[in-house]
């Protein structure tokens, strides 16, 4: 291969994440998912871009038109609620001190989606135009992010998903540890990270023992690794309590990870609803960073 093809090959890895996209709703963690969002921004020189979003309402049609079925929002409600969110998406940019976006103006910037407030499902669709999707953590509390809005950007946008916890940590993406099962959407996931692990100091692929789908082992994934420039190691931990997601979050605490990824959901949701599994434990769980793909 020419220097000149491999300069532009590290060029398009190098620009997977000029583009993020950050769903805004009136929530407790809009803070460090902005602050997250910020992060991977000021690392790519990325162009941001929020959206008010609000919970997909079933389309009612009324029995009796005399009596009629309200909305659950009113024109107005929606109004007040997309401004809202607005606001808050352009105070912290400004308090920041970050340009708006600006036609022929490169570099880290914002702008925002002008068509109101928007649903879970126009987010899984407007999403795949996006490198990646910046969400809060869904811990099933109220007034926190919602579990449906973090699905809509996993199973519809086709991009990876960045998870932000509560508090984002000091540091990012310094120690990126990789969940590796072997699954499709774990291969998915480590390729969307790629600009992500070509930046970090130390990328760990971690495996627990008897957990996973047949596949290539964690050394495999290193060694692939390795031929990009990222300096991968592969560890295997035990797992005797079969509880892969504590033990992952253990394990990365233990590594000192401030960047985790893996695959979502290889197990169906409806399993994962009834029997668990590491996908819901990370979710609701995790305090650091989580970049996940389905």
């Amino acid at each position: 291969m020419s220097k000149a093809l491999a300069e532009a090959g590290l060029a398009r890895d190098n620009n997977l994440m000029k583009s993020i996209l950050v769903p805004i709703e009136d929530h407790g963690q809009v803070e460090s998912q902005l602050e997250l969002a910020l992060l991977l921004g000021q690392a790519f020189d990325s162009y941001i871009e929020g959206l008010a979003i609000t919970p997909d309402y079933p389309v009612v049609l009324p029995v009796d038109i005399a009596i009629g079925v309200p909305s659950p929002l009113t024109p107005e409600n929606r109004m007040d609620m997309a401004r809202t969110c607005r606001e808050r998406f352009e105070g912290f940019m400004a308090a920041k001190q970050i340009q708006r976006a600006s036609a022929g103006l490169p570099g880290l910037s914002f702008g925002w989606r002008q068509d109101g407030l928007m649903e879970d499902a126009f987010l899984g669709a407007y999403g795949r135009v996006f490198d990646t999707t910046v969400v809060g953590r869904p811990d099933g509390s109220e007034g926190q992010t919602r579990l449906s809005t973090v699905e809509s950007a996993l199973f519809e946008t086709g991009r990876p998903v960045m998870i932000a916890p509560p508090s984002v940590p000091r540091t990012f993406g310094e120690v990126a540890v990789i969940a590796w099962n072997r699954s499709t959407e774990t291969a998915r996931a480590v390729l969307g990270a790629m600009p992500l692990l070509k930046k970090a100091r130390r990328v760990v692929v971690l495996e627990l023992e008897d957990w996973g789908v047949p596949g290539p082992s964690g050394s495999e994934l290193a060694r692939s690794l390795r031929m990009h420039d990222v300096s991968a190691e592969a560890v295997t931990a035990p797992d005797p309590s079969d509880r892969p997601g504590e033990t992952i979050l253990s394990e990365c605490a233990a590594l000192g990870c401030d960047l985790l990824i893996k695959g979502a959901y290889t197990q169906s949701r409806l399993r994962q609803m009834f029997f668990g599994g590491a996908t819901s434990h990370i979710l609701s769980n995790a305090t650091i960073p989580v970049l996940m793909a389905h």
